[in-house]
């Protein structure tokens, strides 16, 4: 087991430091820059003063020489200012990611909480007229674009019946009280988890269905288990295993956010962010932001190869395990 953790510690790093190179590469490979950007606001810089600015930011220097000094100062944890917001980035950073969190690991949450129950309802009964129903609801959920379904519940919900805010947060709207706080999150979180329901639940019904049919299922209704033990006892831990290696990859897309839907509803989480911060070539922010996005996507996997262990544990930690 320690083996294991000090192996996935290194894959990680290694991981982390080549995705920064190389994210900080494609930064510094678009068209302009900061100061072609303050150039653009303030039309009267002179090419002396820009070519000044170049040289006090380290723009003038090759991309390989910047990055190094990137990494030196981040290994001390001086990751640099946001251009965008005169501030340090981690400032930044904090509270994007903590409207992220609660918006996008609530509807992942409840999302799970309806799409696993559904598809093993489904694989109980294949090509019954339940499953058809079911089958039915996730593809709907799977063929919605996520745009038009924000757009379609902000119509019916803020524009006809007006019982629910359109967009932004809470704290910008200085609600106080608990439901004058979460009003403001119902309409993302139902976006959010509507078009991802279908997803899992297809995870689900597929890998229950192929479990079902394996002989020790068979061994266990021989012997006299009711469906709900055999479902409970025997099939779902093992219907579990693939479908924990989709939820760990989505464990990293969580917070980097769901750009369109943060769009739409003005929500500031993690993915308006970077965009933000690409856009404007804030060099620093976009690249703090995408490695958080790389370090937790690293972390759902780990957290991944230890549940498969809690899931099956013939597949624990063996010696000569990467």
């Amino acid at each position: 087991m320690i083996q294991f953790v000090f192996s996935r510690l290194f894959q990680s790093m290694a991981v982390i430091v080549i995705m920064s190179y190389a994210i900080y590469g494609l930064m510094g490979l678009m068209p302009g820059d900061p100061i072609d950007l303050m150039i653009t606001s303030d039309p009267n810089m002179t090419t002396e003063g820009a070519a000044r600015l170049r040289t006090l930011y380290g723009l003038d220097r090759p991309i390989t020489e910047r990055y190094l000094h990137w990494l030196e100062g981040a290994v001390t944890g001086d990751f640099g200012y946001s251009r965008l917001f005169s501030r340090p980035v981690f400032e930044v950073i904090w509270p994007a990611l903590g409207n992220t969190a609660i918006l996008l690991g609530s509807s992942f949450v409840i999302a799970l909480g309806i799409a696993l129950p559904l598809g093993i309802l489904a694989a109980i009964k294949p090509y019954s007229k339940l499953d058809y129903s079911i089958n039915l609801f996730v593809f709907a959920g799977i063929s919605v674009p996520p745009f038009w379904l924000a757009l379609l519940l902000i119509t019916l919900f803020s524009v006809i019946f007006g019982i629910l805010p359109a967009g932004g947060t809470a704290d910008a709207a200085g609600a106080s009280g608990l439901w004058e706080r979460a009003k403001y999150l119902v309409l993302p979180i139902a976006s959010l988890t509507l078009a991802s329901i279908g997803g899992h639940a297809r995870y689900m019904r597929a890998s229950m269905i192929e479990t079902l049919r394996h002989e020790f299922i068979r061994t266990a209704r021989a012997k006299g288990l009711s469906q709900t033990q055999v479902i409970t006892r025997h099939a779902l831990r093992n219907a579990l295993i693939p479908v924990t290696t989709v939820i760990a990859l989505d464990f990293g897309y969580l917070f980097s956010g769901a750009l369109v839907t943060e769009t739409i509803f003005a929500y500031p989480g993690m993915g308006k962010l970077i965009f933000d911060a690409i856009m404007g070539n804030d060099y620093n922010l976009a690249l703090v932001s995408l490695l958080f996005a790389t370090l937790l996507t690293l972390l759902g996997n780990f957290m991944a190869d230890v549940a498969y262990t809690w899931l099956d544990p013939r597949l624990g930690f063996a010696k000569g395990d990467a």
